[in-house]
């Protein structure tokens, strides 16, 4: 297959992508359901069966991946990071012009992580149990995509919900009023009833009330927020599954790139006046306009990850009761054996030496099928130990008689860690801690540490005015955070090759300590722009370094460390999805615990320079943290 791929070129791959839809759109047809419900039930059948995929050709599974290939898988974290730069961009200020209090603004923030700390892991143990044909990540990246797509939706339209369901509209009042006014200034004195339906009108707007428009928004908000976090870890876990041990470095750094320049072009869209454009006027001004675009960028990229490559179904990693004849395919593949998402050079060329993973054409229909089946059961022997899935019974060798494990098996994994998920999940602890400090409450420093504003101001006046400048001004900053996370992952792979993962690790975060121990000493506008170029290299840092580890602790199958410093091998039943989701949760945790307490942190200093301070000092606890890990060989 991949040779073809050469011959074809893009332009062939385009033809094949097209044939394919032409395909399946006629096998729609021949199916003639009689509507959407009825096509929905029969696609949730075929999911369901066990079998159904049996013949399908998984080959690209066992090869290194291109670029481009790359590229493509990571696509959905690009459309996240899009939507996180609209979140945190207009949320805040929706949010207060539909009449949210400051003091509860913290509150808001603090629901989805509250939610998404509990449930991230448990979804990610349901994803390693998914036994769909599509597979275990594909589902749950397009569920969670369903709830990004409907905070996208509700966040710039929230308030006109509310309206349609009976929240008073200040405009309509306002209209009202003035029309009153023109009908009785003939009788009284002009310019006194004016100032008298001004201050009215004022007290009309501060008094209306949206209690409709704020849920809609606040609901919006916990959907995006929580959903947009929690669809990263099914998208990792799919990188880790389609890709062989040798390009998990390649495809995290990948991964990181398109989630940087989704966060720059993000951020740079939020800064266009879409107002003084003919877009942004059909759509309904700036942030509607916004929200359009970036929830179109958003299903285009969530298409092109779920589209790329097939998964092997939980039912195929996990062999059933085979027949005599499947012994002797056993015998006749060797001692080599594959790895679903974890080879070696040994194993990749076992699969060459299968014709039927490459030529479908050289056997009967019956007798590939049996083959593809003994190359899966084959496979599992060391997909045990990477994805914790015990062998069920097996007619090759007298053992007592496993059943896979339970989902309540995968929650107790959470619960009991070895040491060394204790010390990744700290460390991304410190880590999100300190990137959350800079990503939620940067501008307002900008606004208020650097151009001296007031935010509490009234508008119009000098201080609010200096205070917006500087909130515009910090989104710059942060678009180049973005771009310096691009740029930063883009050689992470290579400084791990060549001065190891400990020391790329490490290093990252002292480098983000002083770029904003720096940045909290100058409160210079350049400063603002030079020192975010550390916050990239964090943030490239937090979602490439965790995940590398903890695919290398899945393909190795080791854990934990005797007191020589020899592997424990194959201690404990773990899923790589589970894990994968443990260390995502933890953003929920420091998201929580900071809009608990950064509101107290820069009351007691009197000063939001106690930001970026807080932010150094948690990247130093960070960089303390990350000597304690287990790096084995990498």
């Amino acid at each position: 297959m991949e040779k073809l791929h050469e011959y074809q070129g893009f332009t062939g791959r385009l033809h094949e992508w097209r044939d394919n839809i032409k395909e399946k759109i006629t096998g729609l047809r021949d199916q003639n359901p009689g509507n959407i419900v009825e096509l929905a039930k029969n696609t949730a059948n075929d999911q369901l069966k066990g079998n159904a995929n049996a013949n399908q050709d998984y080959s690209h599974i066992y090869r290194h991946k291109s670029r481009m290939e790359l590229v493509r898988v990571s696509a959905a974290v690009m459309g996240i990071e899009f939507s996180y730069a609209a979140e945190t961009a207009f949320v805040s200020p929706t949010l207060l012009k539909i009449g949210v209090e400051h003091q509860h603004m913290t509150l808001v923030w603090a629901l989805s992580p509250l939610v998404g700390f509990f449930l991230t892991p448990i979804l990610g143990s349901m994803s390693d149990r998914c036994k769909l044909n599509m597979g275990r990540r594909r589902p749950f990246i397009i569920l969670l995509s369903i709830g990004v797509f409907l905070g996208l939706l509700l966040v710039p339209n929230g308030e006109d919900l509310g309206y349609a369901f009976g929240d008073v509209d200040p405009h309509i009042q306002i209209s009202a009023m003035n029309l009153t006014s023109n009908g009785t200034h003939n009788n009284i004195n002009y310019s006194a009833h004016r100032a008298t339906a001004s201050k009215t009108q004022a007290n009309a707007v501060q008094k209306t009330s949206h209690p409709w428009g704020i849920f809609f928004t606040v609901l919006g908000t916990v959907l995006l927020d929580f959903d947009a976090d929690a669809c990263q870890s099914p998208s990792r876990a799919y990188l880790l599954d389609v890709c062989v041990p040798d390009d998990h470095a390649k495809g995290l750094s990948t991964f990181t790139i398109m989630a940087g320049l989704g966060g720059f072009m993000g951020y740079s869209m939020g800064g266009i006046n879409w107002d003084e454009t003919a877009i942004g006027r059909r759509l309904g001004g700036h942030v509607k306009a916004v929200f359009t675009i970036i929830t179109f960028i958003f299903i285009t990229c969530v298409s092109l990850t779920i589209t790329s490559f097939k998964e092997i179904p939980l039912w195929a990693l996990v062999p059933a009761k085979t027949s005599n004849s499947m012994k002797n395919e056993n015998d006749r593949l060797g001692d080599g054996s594959v790895s679903y998402g974890a080879l070696d050079d040994t194993q990749t060329a076992v699969n060459e030496q299968n014709p039927i993973m490459y030529d479908d054409t050289t056997k009967p229909a019956t007798e590939e099928q049996s083959d593809y089946l003994a190359d899966v059961a084959e496979s599992n022997k060391q997909s045990e130990q990477i994805y914790g899935i015990d062998e069920g019974p097996s007619t090759t060798q007298p053992e007592p008689e496993q059943a896979v494990e339970t989902l309540s098996h995968y929650l107790l994994s959470i619960v009991y860690m070895p040491h060394s998920m204790r010390m990744v999940c700290l460390t991304n602890l410190f880590c999100w801690m300190a990137h959350v400090c800079y990503s939620l409450y940067f501008t307002d420093f900008v606004g208020e540490a650097v151009f001296k504003g007031d935010p509490k101001a009234l508008e119009g006046t000098h201080s609010q005015i200096l205070y917006e400048e500087g909130v515009r001004f910090g989104c710059w900053g942060m678009a180049m955070y973005s771009l310096s996370c691009a740029c930063y992952s883009y050689v992470i792979e290579r400084l791990i090759q060549r001065f190891k993962a400990k020391k790329v690790y490490v290093g990252g975060l002292l480098f983000y300590c002083c770029g904003m121990m720096f940045m909290a000493m100058t409160r210079a506008k350049a400063s603002v722009i030079i020192f975010s170029w550390a916050a990239g290299v964090m943030y490239s840092t937090l979602f490439t370094m965790p995940y590398l580890l903890i695919a290398h602790y899945h393909s190795m199958g080791t854990f934990e460390l005797d007191a020589d410093g020899s592997a424990k091998l194959g201690s404990g039943v773990r899923g790589l999805g589970t894990d994968v989701a443990i260390v995502s949760s933890m953003v929920f945790l420091a998201q929580f615990i900071l809009s608990l307490c950064m509101g107290t942190i820069v009351s007691v200093s009197g000063t939001t320079t106690a930001v970026v301070s807080t932010a150094s000092f948690l990247s130093f606890c960070g960089a303390l943290s990350a000597t304690q890990i287990m790096y084995l060989d990498l």
